[in-house]
């Protein structure tokens, strides 16, 4: 049965006959959960189609799985369905192609905040940005809440889920695409040209970019600071700097 848990803003799907189905059907899937302890028959046969699909799964209470389902009889296992299709790397390309410009991508790199990931997709969207990339693992989705944070611009915005954010930089990178990590102690970002194809790159909200991506990166971009705190939340950080690159490219 489909359960809309209006908490978690996901699309439950619970029980194992329409877990199955869910899963064989190729529908959009956020995860897997399963309630610990529980295993054999067509459970180890969800598991296995779902790693097979790269689905994130997740072992959870007994309790934890109840509630997610409201009660509902899942018989140890439930998938959370995503709220929007995702698209790929490649076809965020291929639009910045279809329309003549130069491609404008945002990274995502582990924003696990829905709030925070709904509020970049709606500005990537204001700033007529090409798709945001996120990875699969530590990450928001795109659950209800990250929709209803965006306010209708996920409807407009290509977002790809990606298995390894270092490799799909590389793939950016062959493809001409210039990456900019958002980081402590970089250039600053007002001194930078973005004319050119280019990603920005917005760390996760309490440990920003990760060490491999950051070294991923052509270059490291700085806010300045002038109060005591040293760092913005995540949205606003991305919002300024996607502005920059809409301001930069209207001059040229």
């Amino acid at each position: 049965m489909d359960i809309l848990n209006k908490e978690q803003g996901s699309n439950i799907i619970c029980g194992r006959n329409p877990v199955f189905e869910a899963v064989r059907s190729g529908r959009e899937i956020d995860r897997l959960l399963v309630a610990h302890n529980v295993s054999g028959g067509s459970v180890t046969a969800i598991i296995a189609k779902c790693k097979a699909k790269g689905v994130l799964i997740k072992e959870v209470s007994p309790q934890k799985l109840d509630y997610y389902c409201g009660g509902a009889n899942h018989q140890g296992v439930a998938v959370m369905l995503s709220s929007h299709e995702y698209s790929t790397p490649e076809e965020i390309l291929a639009l910045a192609e279809e329309r003549g410009e130069k491609p404008f991508i945002v990274i995502c790199d582990e924003i696990e905040d829905p709030h925070n990931l709904g509020a970049v997709i709606r500005t990537a969207e204001a700033c007529r940005a090409h798709g945001i990339i996120i990875p699969k693992r530590r990450s928001a989705s795109l659950n209800a809440t990250v929709a209803k944070s965006a306010s209708g611009a996920l409807e407009y915005m290509k977002v790809a889920r990606v298995t390894n954010i270092s490799s799909t930089i590389d793939y950016l990178k062959e493809n001409g695409v210039w990456v900019f990590g958002a980081d402590m102690d970089g250039e600053n970002y007002t001194q930078v040209d973005f004319d050119l194809p280019c990603a920005l790159v917005i760390g996760n909200e309490g440990k920003g970019i990760g060490a491999l991506t950051a070294k991923k990166c052509d270059r490291i971009i700085s806010l300045p600071m002038y109060g005591k705190i040293n760092s913005l939340n995540a949205s606003v950080a991305a919002g300024i700097l996607m502005y920059e690159v809409v301001r930069k490219r209207s001059m040229q």
